[in-house]
C-alpha cells in the first residue's frame, strides 16, 4: 500500500512507539510484525514535520537449497572456552583461554555469553491498538527472535520485491501469537483480559486491523507446515465483545494474496480482499533453454541514471512469475458470508474506499515491466469503482517510470499522491509535477494540487488547490475554512507550511511557518487529530470557554540545548499566537503526548475537555502509558510492563556535550554499566557506535536532539549489550559532515569523520572513563562505511573496529548514495576518496566484517565486504569476514544473530579488552602530520609486527560462506 494513499484511514497520532519489547499501535488501521531488530513505521495523516532523509524499504528472504543440511548447530560458546566466559570485571581482564580456540570453535554457530545472551532472549512484551472509539485496547503478543528456518523458506526475488512463494506474501513476514482484549473503563485503568478464541493450534496473526464501528477485528491467520498448515493467509474476523473468532469466508480453499495489499474495511460489516485467483495453477516453469541473449539497448540514447537497485527482474521468466504471485483477484465479502468477486484480476496494489463509503480506489500495476527499476516504477493505473464492484471510471494511467532523474526532490511525471480527503464524503486530491519530474529545472509553480468529486465526469477540469515552487510534502486536512500544505526542498533544507480555505478561493493563501527542518530547535511541533463521522482522522479544533479564537494543538518534540522536553501548545490559528499548556518532566523523565483520547465526533473540543494519552519514561524505568484528562491533568497509569532487562536497571546514562575542532558542537549519550564507579574501576574498555548525518550548517549540526531522561532501549543487535560485559558504551556520537552554501558535505568528508571521532575520543579519555587503549568502534551500513574509514584514516583513535553490513567501495555505486546525487564520472575524486576499499592498505587495526549474504539493501550489495575482505587480506591486515546465510541487510534469525553478538563479543574481548598497544595516550598531542603514520608504526611494533597475529577464516572463508540504521 502506498503510505500517501493510507493517511486518512489512519489517525493522525497512526504510528509506533518501538523499542525491544513494546510497540503501540493506533487504530483504526492493519499492522503487521517487523523482525525485532527494525524499526517499524506506521504512517500517519499529520506526522511530525517533514523528516527528509532517504528512508528504504528492506523486505528480504533467500531462496531454499537444502536448508537443513546449511542450518548448522548453535554450539554454546562455553562449551569450548570453559566456565571463564563471563569473567569480565570493569578492569576488562578477560580469561586467556576463553578465545585460544576460537577458530576451530566458529566451524557452526556460537551462542554470545549468558549476560548477553540473557537479555536478546528476554520474552518480547505485547504491542498495543487502541480502538476507533477509545474504549478498549488490544495486547497484540509476540514471540522472541525467529529460528533460522523461518527465514530459510522458499523465496522469489522479483522486481525489488522478495516475495515467499509458501505464503504468497513478501518474505520475513513476522507475526503475533495471540490477541488479547482490555475494556479502558472510565477511571483510566484496564480491565482483565479476554482472548480472541476459536484460532487454530499454531496460528500466526497479520494485519490486524478494526472495523470502523469497532465492533469486529479482521487480520489473516496462516498456520505452517510443520502445525499441519499449508502457510498460506485466510482472513479470520473476531467479535470484540464475546472474543469469539471464525474465518470470514465458508470455503476453505480461497487465500490471502498478500503481496501488495490484502485487504480493507469497506464499511463496518465488509470487507474487500485480494485473493489468490482459485483458476491460478502451478507456476509457470522456467525454461530447459533460454528463447534467446537478454539484450538492453539504448539506441535512442536516452540518459538515464539509477540507483544500485537489487531484486530487479532479469528476463520473461521472471516477469511470468512476477504475474504470478502478485495477481490477485479482488472478492467483496460481508460478515454474514456472502461473498462476490469485484472486477477481473490485476496486480492490484492498494485498494482505499472513500471516507462515506460509497467508493473504492483502486491501484494496480501493468506490463511492459522494466528490469532497470523496481515495481514501484512500473506502469501504473488508478481506477474508480463504487463500493459495490461498478467500475465508475479511469483516473491516470502512468507509463513506466525509468528516467526519474537521481537529484534530490526528483519525481515521477503525471498524477501522484492520489488520495481521499479525510473531511469530505468523496473528494479526490492529488498532486502534478510542473517540471518534467527534474529537481534541476527551474520552473514555478513546481507543483499544483488538484481536487475533484468523485461524481465528476470524464473529461471535466478539477480544481486548482495551491500552487507550490517548492515540493510537495502533504496536507493536513481540517475542513473547507482550513487545511495545512507542506512543501520542502532538500538542497536548501527549507519546509514552508501553508494555511489555506480549501472551500473559499476568495480567502489567500498565507504561511504559517518557513523554516529549515534542519533546525530541529524552532519545530512548532504538529497538529493533532480528531476522529470525524466518516472514521477518518482531520485537525482538532479547539475553543476555550472564554472566547471564539480557533485553536489548534501542537505536539512537539521539544528539542533545546538540554535536550528534548516535549509539549502540547495551543496555537491560535488566526493570529499565531501560542501557548503551553503542557509539557514534560524535563528534571528526572521524559514524558510525551501519544495521542488526543477525546472522542468527539462532531463539533469542536473545549480545553477542559481535553483527554490524553501520554507515555512516561526515564532513564532506568521503561515506558509506561497514562491517561490524562483536563482540567486537573492528573496521570492515571494505564499499563504495567515489567523491566525488560533487569540485570541492567541501573545502568548509569549521560547525554555529553563537547566540541569539534573546527568549533562544531557536538553530542553524545554516555553509558556506564551498573554499579560502575570511577574513582574504584578506573577507565573501562570502550565501544564507540555511530552512523555519520549530513547538514547544511554547523548550527543544526550542533544542536541537541534525543533526551538524557530516555528509558535506554536495548535491541537484539545493540552496542548496549556490552554494557552487561563491563565496557563503557558512546551511544550515536554525532558525525556531522557539513556542506555549507554552495559547498557539498562529502568533499571533505574524511577530514569532518576524522575530526568528529577525535573529539568524541578525547572526550571520554577526559572523563577517564575510557582506557586510551581500548577504545573500539562498530556500526551498522553507513556506520560500518564509517568504521572501515576511521580505522583507515583515523588509526590514533581506536584499537579495533566492527563493521556490518556495509559499503566500502563507491565506484560500485555510481550514480549516487546515501544523501549524494552527483555521480562518479562528476566528482571522481570525492568517490574514489571517500571509499576505504582504495584506502584498504592503510587499514592496520583489527577489523571484523559482517555481511548478510542475501543483502536487498540499494548499494549494500554482499560483494562489498567479499571484495573488501580480499582488499585487506591482500595487504596483510588483520582482518575476519562473516557471512550469514539467508540474512539480509538487517537480521532476523536467531541463529544468526547470536552468532554476530558472540563474533562481536569475541573481537572485542581479543583486540579491545586484551590490547596492550603503546599508543600515546594524550590524543590531543598528536600532531596532524604524523598522526596516522606514526600511531600504525607503534601499534605494529607493539603487537609484534602485526601480520603475524593475522588470522584466516578456515579455507580462505568459503567454509563461513556456507557457515546492522
Amino acid at each position: 500500500m502506498r503510505l500517501h494513499k493510507v493517511y486518512h484511514r489512519f489517525p493522525s497520532f497512526s504510528f509506533t512507539i518501538h523499542n525491544q519489547n513494546h510497540n503501540l499501535f493506533f487504530s483504526p488501521h492493519r499492522f503487521s510484525l517487523s523482525p525485532p531488530s527494525s524499526v517499524s513505521l506506521i504512517p500517519c495523516k499529520f506526522p511530525k514535520f517533514p523528516n527528509f532523509r532517504h528512508f528504504r524499504s528492506v523486505v528480504s528472504g533467500e531462496p531454499l537449497n537444502s536448508t537443513m543440511s546449511r542450518l548448522q548447530s548453535i554450539v554454546p560458546v562455553e562449551a569450548v572456552a570453559g566456565e571463564n566466559v563471563a569473567a569480565v570485571g570493569f578492569n576488562g581482564s578477560a580469561s586467556k583461554s576463553q578465545y585460544e580456540d576460537d577458530l576451530a570453535a566458529s566451524a557452526g554457530y556460537q551462542l554470545p555469553p549468558s549476560e548477553i545472551r540473557d537479555i536478546v532472549d528476554a520474552p518480547p512484551l505485547p504491542a498495543l491498538s487502541i480502538s476507533p472509539q477509545r474504549d478498549k485496547v488490544l495486547f497484540l503478543k509476540r514471540r522472541s527472535l525467529p529460528p533460522l528456518i523461518d527465514i530459510a523458506k522458499p523465496e522469489e526475488k522479483l522486481g525489488g520485491i522478495r516475495v515467499d512463494v509458501k505464503s504468497n506474501t513478501r518474505s520475513r513476514m513476522s507475526f503475533y501469537t495471540g490477541i488479547g482484549i482490555h475494556q479502558l473503563t472510565s477511571d483510566g485503568t484496564l480491565g482483565p483480559e479476554k482472548e480472541v478464541l476459536g484460532l487454530p493450534a499454531g496460528a500466526r496473526i497479520n494485519f490486524v486491523s478494526w472495523a470502523t464501528d469497532g465492533r469486529h477485528l479482521a487480520f489473516t491467520v496462516r498456520v505452517d507446515e510443520d502445525d499441519g498448515g499449508n502457510s498460506k493467509l485466510q482472513i479470520w474476523v473476531a467479535n470484540v465483545e464475546t472474543g469469539q473468532a471464525k474465518p470470514l469466508f465458508l470455503s476453505a480453499d480461497i487465500y490471502v494474496n498478500a503481496v501488495f495489499d490484502n485487504f480493507v474495511w469497506v464499511d463496518a460489516s465488509t470487507l474487500l480482499v485480494c485473493t489468490i485467483p482459485s483458476s491460478r495453477g502451478d507456476p509457470p516453469k522456467k525454461p530447459l533453454v533460454p528463447p534467446g541473449p537478454k539484450i538492453q539497448s539504448n539506441e535512442q540514447k536516452n540518459t538515464i541514471q539509477l540507483r544500485t537497485f537489487q531484486d530487479l527482474l532479469k528476463d520473461e521468466y521472471d516477469e511470468d512469475l512476477f504475474d504470478y504471485y502478485a495477481t490477485s483477484q479482488l472478492v467483496l465479502a460481508s460478515l454474514n458470508g456472502t461473498m462476490k468477486p469485484f472486477g477481473s484480476p490485476a496486480v492490484y496494489t492498494s485498494l482505499d474506499p472513500s471516507p462515506d463509503e460509497k467508493y473504492i480506489m483502486i491501484s494496480s500495476i501493468h506490463r511492459p515491466y522494466s528490469y532497470l527499476v523496481p515495481c514501484g516504477r512500473f506502469p501504473k493505473k488508478v481506477d474508480l469503482w463504487t463500493a459495490d464492484g461498478k467500475f465508475v471510471r479511469q483516473l491516470c494511467d502512468l507509463p513506466l517510470a525509468e528516467n526519474i532523474p537521481i537529484v534530490h526532490n526528483s519525481v515521477r511525471q503525471g498524477m501522484r499522491s492520489i488520495n481521499w480527503r479525510a473531511d469530505r464524503p468523496s473528494t479526490i486530491y492529488w498532486v502534478e509535477t510542473q517540471d518534467g519530474g527534474d529537481a534541476k529545472v527551474e520552473v514555478s509553480p513546481r507543483d499544483i494540487v488538484y481536487t475533484q468529486t468523485a461524481e465528476a465526469s470524464d473529461g471535466e477540469a478539477p480544481d486548482v488547490l495551491h500552487k507550490l515552487d517548492l515540493r510537495y510534502g502533504g496536507i493536513s486536512w481540517c475542513d473547507d475554512s482550513l487545511a495545512l500544505v507542506y512543501e520542502s526542498w532538500y538542497k536548501t533544507r527549507r519546509l514552508k507550511t501553508w494555511v489555506i480555505s480549501p472551500g473559499s478561493k476568495d480567502v489567500s493563501p498565507r504561511i504559517l511557518f518557513d523554516r529549515s527542518f534542519e533546525d530541529v530547535y524552532s519545530d512548532p511541533g504538529s497538529p493533532m487529530s480528531r476522529r470525524t463521522s466518516y472514521g477518518t482522522y482531520v485537525i482538532a479544533k479547539i475553543r476555550k470557554e472564554e472566547d471564539d479564537a480557533t485553536y489548534l494543538l501542537l505536539n512537539g518534540n521539544g528539542a533545546t540545548p538540554e535536550g528534548n522536553i516535549p509539549f502540547l501548545d495551543l496555537l491560535d490559528i488566526t493570529t499565531g499566537n501560542k501557548e503551553r499548556i503542557w509539557h514534560s518532566d524535563k528534571e528526572k523523565y521524559y514524558e510525551s503526548v501519544v495521542a488526543l483520547m477525546s472522542d468527539h465526533i462532531e463539533g469542536d473540543i473545549f480545553v477542559n475537555q481535553l483527554k490524553l494519552l501520554t507515555s512516561k519514561e526515564s532513564k532506568t524505568e521503561n515506558t509506561q502509558y497514562y491517561i490524562q484528562s483536563w482540567p486537573d491533568k492528573k496521570p492515571l497509569q494505564i499499563t504495567n510492563f515489567p523491566h525488560p532487562y533487569p540485570q541492567l536497571a541501573s545502568l548509569q546514562k549521560e547525554m555529553i556535550r563537547y566540541e569539534r575542532s573546527d568549533g562544531v558542537q557536538l553530542t553524545a549519550t554516555l553509558y556506564l554499566p551498573p554499579g560502575y564507579d570511577h574513582s574504584k574501576d578506573g577507565p573501562l574498555p570502550c565501544l564507540v557506535w555511530s552512523y555519520p548525518g549530513e547538514f547544511k550548517t554547523k548550527e543544526a549540526a550542533g544542536q541537541v536532539r534525543g533526551s538524557p531522561n530516555e528509558f535506554a532501549s536495548i535491541g537484539s543487535t545493540s552496542p548496549l549489550l556490552w554494557l552487561a560485559r563491563g565496557f563503557a558504551v558512546l551511544s550515536g556520537p554525532t558525525i556531522p559532515i557539513i556542506g555549507e552554501g554552495d559547498k557539498e558535505a562529502n568533499d571533505s568528508y574524511v577530514e569532518q569523520l576524522v575530526a568528529s571521532a577525535e573529539a568524541a575520543v578525547q572526550e571520554v579519555i577526559r572523563r577517564g572513563v575510557a582506557h586510551p587503549n581500548k577504545i573500539a568502534v562498530g556500526g551498522h551500513s553507513y556506520g560500518a562505511f564509517m568504521t572501515a574509514n576511521l580505522l583507515a584514516h583515523a588509526p590514533h583513535l581506536f584499537c579495533c573496529g566492527v563493521a556490518r553490513s556495509g559499503a566500502y567501495n563507491r565506484t560500485l555505486t555510481p550514480f549516487g548514495f546515501q544523501n549524494e546525487d552527483r555521480t562518479l564520472w562528476e566528482v571522481t575524486n570525492t568517490y574514489i576518496e571517500m571509499s576505504p576499499f582504495m584506502s584498504a592498505n592503510k587499514i592496520k587495526r583489527p577489523i571484523l566484517l559482517v555481511h548478510g549474504e542475501e543483502d536487498n539493501n540499494s548499494g549494500t550489495l554482499t560483494m562489498q565486504s567479499e571484495r573488501f575482505y580480499t582488499a585487506l587480506k591482500g595487504h596483510g591486515a588483520l582482518c575476519r569476514l562473516v557471512i550469514l546465510p539467508y540474512e539480509s541487510h538487517g537480521y532476523s534469525a536467531r541463529e544468526s544473530i547470536m552468532h554476530v553478538l558472540w563474533e562481536t563479543d569475541r573481537w572485542l574481548q581479543k583486540h579491545c579488552v586484551s590490547n596492550t598497544s603503546e599508543i600515546n595516550a594524550d590524543i590531543g598531542s598528536l600532531k596532524k602530520e604524523d598522526s596516522a603514520e606514526n600511531a600504525e608504526s607503534k601499534v605494529i611494533s607493539a603487537t609484534g609486527g602485526g601480520v603475524a597475529e593475522m588470522e584466516e577464516p578456515e579455507n580462505g572463508g568459503s567454509s563461513l560462506r556456507r557457515s546492522f540504521l
